[in-house]
């Protein structure tokens, strides 16, 4: 059986950068797309008129909100994974295997902030713009190497925060 029980409430850990700035912006973002969205469900039952440029918007906040989303989990040590063979491991091994497993989280999200700023780059040297609304599409862009930093740093600190001892895995004394 996994020690990631979801249902087992465990203490948050205490990043030096605190968590309560993700959770204040997704708190924030999910108003924002659940206003958006009864804004338009209002206007489509009264007037018959469709707010279909809103979807551009609701899109965008949902990647913040799945970025954010992913920063959070990293700090709670909530992000997916399967742990059949860890749970076999020593604590030893299995303090290892979570190391490896965070540093293949930031080469991942490297990789995100890199191609991300360079496809920005491009949106914004192309003048590109959204279809919907008309808008220069690098500010949607922007948000992929920007909060692609913030869950990279965050693991960052997991992985310093493992390493040190301060933070303990599942099934640790």
């Amino acid at each position: 059986m996994s020690d990631h029980d979801p249902t087992v409430a465990r203490p948050t850990p205490q990043p030096r950068v605190p968590l309560v700035i993700e959770e204040i912006l997704v708190a924030a973002t999910m108003a924002l797309v659940a206003l958006i969205t009864f804004a338009n469900v209002v206007m489509r039952y009264l007037t018959d008129v469709s707010f279909a440029f809103t979807e551009e918007y609701s899109i965008a906040l949902m990647v913040v909100l799945t970025f954010l989303g992913a920063s959070a989990a990293v700090v709670k040590d909530r992000h997916i994974r399967i742990t059949f063979v860890t749970d076999k491991l020593s604590p030893t091994n299995r303090r290892r295997a979570e190391i490896f497993a965070m540093l293949c989280m930031v080469a991942m999200y490297a990789l995100l902030v890199i191609y991300g700023a360079w496809s920005t780059w491009d949106d914004y040297r192309f003048e590109v713009t959204s279809p919907a609304l008309g808008l220069p599409q690098w500010i949607y862009t922007l948000c992929l190497p920007v909060l692609s930093v913030a869950v990279l740093a965050r693991a960052v600190g997991r992985i310093i925060r493992i390493r040190q001892g301060v933070e303990k895995l599942e099934g640790e004394a």
